[in-house]
């Protein structure tokens, strides 16, 4: 299992970019806010935040979870946006969720760096905790490899058909592209996709 408190404090976090992820803002220009529902949403595996305060920019109520301390400390480290909040938790375990309830969910590099088998209990995890009719936004990362890497991972690939497959009993796919922004050297790597949870408990 991946220690992510040890590599955020050793530097070794190259998915850290220094800002927001590029198809977000895509996001935000092409969908009404209206898609994000009420509040709060939630950003699980939210590092140092900056996809949190993106989002709290918008005047939206966020929640950004982090298994390490060392990311959300660094994400406390930048100035307060209002609306915009992290803490230190486990977004897979039924325990940290008791009892929260959420109108969308962000998802951008958690569902990639998790190791496939615990894709499934990604799915439930956010069936429990998006309120019904609300939203998943997902910007997946489906290849992270070059020719000649090493595919254990993580970050692990996906195929549409198996985000499809993962999310398919409790969310219902109503929008989907390939964003015409990244970050340097995703370019075409990336699925947007936006589901909304279906009616019935998890």
């Amino acid at each position: 299992m991946t220690n992510w408190n040890e590599l955020w404090q050793a530097g070794q976090t190259p998915w850290e970019k220094g800002r927001h992820a590029p198809p977000l803002d895509e996001l935000l220009e092409r969908m009404d806010l209206a898609v994000w529902g009420g509040g709060p949403v939630l950003v699980p595996g939210c590092g140092s935040g900056h996809d949190v305060r993106a989002l709290a920019a918008k005047g939206i109520e966020v929640l950004g979870v982090d298994l390490s301390e060392t990311a959300v400390a660094r994400a406390r480290e930048y100035p307060e946006v209002p609306e915009a909040r992290v803490e230190v938790g486990d977004f897979l375990d039924a325990e940290w969720g008791n009892g929260r309830r959420f109108s969308a969910l962000w998802e951008h590099t958690c569902f990639c760096a998790i190791s496939p088998v615990d894709r499934p209990r990604y799915a439930e995890a956010a069936a429990r905790l998006i309120v019904p009719g609300g939203m998943l936004v997902g910007l997946f990362f489906l290849n992270p490899y070059d020719e000649g890497d090493d595919r254990t991972g993580p970050p692990h690939e996906s195929t549409v058909e198996g985000i499809e497959e993962t999310f398919g009993r409790w969310f219902e796919r109503v929008d989907d592209w390939v964003p015409t922004r990244a970050y340097p050297g995703r370019e075409g790597r990336e699925w947007l996709a936006l589901y909304r949870r279906r009616d019935g408990e998890c």
